[in-house]
């Protein structure tokens, strides 16, 4: 038996995909009201939400005949139509009530007026993993336990030891020469896989993760993985890695996102999820070494330092964590993000020409590029939106919300919305580099709209690394391919993160 109740901050559910509109009445923050203004604020609890029942909270909802039964994808919208701009949502089985805004002036206020050290939830059973379960078994636990499982002071010390190294856009430019070698690696390998309907063999999404841990790799290790070897067996150290990484972001849906007893008792899904934590942390200690190992005998004289050097000569254990939070953040979330770009250009041919066209000028500074990235993320973003636990108390539309309240900001949702992006269901990256006065302007929605990458000091660390990853590995991909798509729209997952599910009926024509 495991009594966690009182130990860690409970994990706030992630959103997911979205479509409808908003309104604009938005009540000012303030987190003084005194007199008749406070007076005047409504409780959280009359926010206006799904029903609610005692000890099962929201279960009826999910179960047959409830707003939300098989409709795991849609639930978001449905609360929007239901409810409006500002929706309560109650606890369930341990997990926290909760608040969704879809009123991006709203969300602007509490993000905006944050303390220094602002509270984003991070993988609840993760965190358990690292700060107890883990020290039972090695006394010699690190202090600090990273930027996805820290709050507080802690973690403003380890983010601000980190941010000398992977904000430094030379440092990460240092890596741009190797990540073009990765990049036409992969193509090799797709053109070898591609049979003669010019589709790949296997699985094409653990074909993408391939790409995607390898070009990690080389920021987080300082040296390649080998993952495209074609004899790698599958059981190999990065085969493993790989399907562990998918292992932990299933087991944690289920614990963290979905109502579950495991913070009283241990489960059978909470016992598998402690093992796939430790099975992670011990291949990313086995590369991380390698690594290391491999840099005490490297010829330093004409070479700038990456970035695990860099770390390693601020803390050694910081380096470590940091390397093994890459590997794990970093392999998933890119990897999503390709298979949306190819399928938007493969459904908007005429997009996939101009790109093709920008590369073929080989210039500098790529525009449409980055344009049809951010328009990928846009419309198929990885992750639904932004969330925070409040560190104080605020006035929201109107509801008093208090400190420690759990708010989400459905981005995505938002992203979605006529008010906020014209004709918003359609691929359209020149959205991204029109001139101010078209009414497709990015700029003419509130700014917070459009926020993949987080928020102020919380915001993604890795931002730097991805998008330089992800425009190499696209920029190589349309050089070398036409690609198509036909069958059916491609479907999404939503679990902690946003999966593009398969069939994956892509065609890899050799560009003439």
């Amino acid at each position: 038996m495991y009594l966690r109740r009182p130990v860690l901050n409970l994990l706030v559910v992630r959103n997911r995909l979205f479509e409808c509109f908003y309104a604009r009445s938005v009540s000012k923050n303030n987190t003084s009201l005194i007199g008749d203004e406070k007076s005047q604020l409504k409780s959280w609890q009359e926010i206006p939400g799904p029903p609610t029942l005692p000890m099962v909270g929201q279960l009826l909802n999910y179960l047959p005949g409830g707003i939300f039964y098989k409709k795991k994808e849609e639930w978001p919208e449905i609360m929007y139509k239901n409810y409006g701009p500002i929706v309560r949502l109650g606890g369930t089985f341990g997990l926290p009530p909760m608040i969704f805004l879809y009123e991006p002036e709203a969300a602007f206020h509490i993000f905006r007026n944050e303390n220094w050290t602002p509270v984003r939830p991070g993988f609840q059973s993760l965190e358990y993993f690292r700060k107890h379960y883990k020290k039972k078994k090695d006394d010699s636990l690190h202090e600090t336990t990273g930027l996805m499982t820290e709050h507080g002071e802690e973690w403003r010390k380890f983010r601000t030891t980190v941010n000398q190294v992977m904000l430094q856009p030379k440092t990460i430019k240092l890596y741009s020469d190797t990540l073009i070698v990765v990049a036409d690696d992969m193509i090799k390998r797709m053109r070898l896989k591609r049979n003669e309907k010019n589709m790949l063999e296997g699985k094409f999404d653990t074909e993408i993760n391939l790409w995607a841990l390898e070009a990690i790799g080389v920021v987080a290790l300082g040296d390649r993985l080998n993952c495209f070897d074609p004899n790698l067996p599958k059981d190999s150290p990065v085969k493993k890695l790989i399907q562990v990484v998918r292992d932990v972001l299933t087991v944690s849906e289920k614990l963290d996102f979905q109502p579950s007893l495991w913070r009283y008792i241990a489960t059978p899904t909470f016992k598998k999820a402690m093992k796939f934590y430790g099975d992670q942390m011990k291949l990313n200690e086995y590369f991380i070494n390698k690594s290391i190992e491999k840099l005490k005998v490297k010829d330093k004289t004409n070479e700038q330092e990456g970035v695990l050097e860099k770390l390693l000569e601020i803390d050694h254990k910081i380096a470590v964590i940091m390397a093994s939070e890459m590997l794990f953040a970093g392999v998933d979330t890119t990897a999503n993000t390709i298979i949306g770009a190819l399928y938007l250009l493969a459904k908007n041919p005429e997009k996939q020409n101009k790109l093709r066209e920008e590369n073929l000028l080989k210039q500098e500074k790529k525009p449409y590029l980055r344009a049809c990235i951010k328009e990928t993320i846009r419309l198929l973003p990885v992750i639904g939106g932004n969330f925070r636990q409040t560190t104080k108390e605020y006035n929201v539309m109107g509801y008093k919300i208090p400190k420690g309240m759990f708010v989400i900001v459905a981005n995505q949702y938002m992203c979605l919305m006529e008010e906020n992006f014209p004709q918003p269901t359609e691929f359209i990256p020149e959205r991204w580099i029109v001139d101010k006065s078209d009414p497709l302007y990015y700029g003419n929605t509130h700014p917070f709209v459009y926020s993949p990458f987080g928020f102020g000091v919380r915001s993604c660390i890795g931002r730097r690394i991805a998008e330089l990853e992800m425009e190499t590995f696209l920029e190589k991909l349309i050089e070398n391919f036409e690609i198509e798509w036909f069958g059916p729209p491609m479907k999404t997952r939503a679990t902690s993160i946003n999966y593009l599910i398969g069939p994956y009926n892509f065609i890899f024509k050799d560009v003439k």
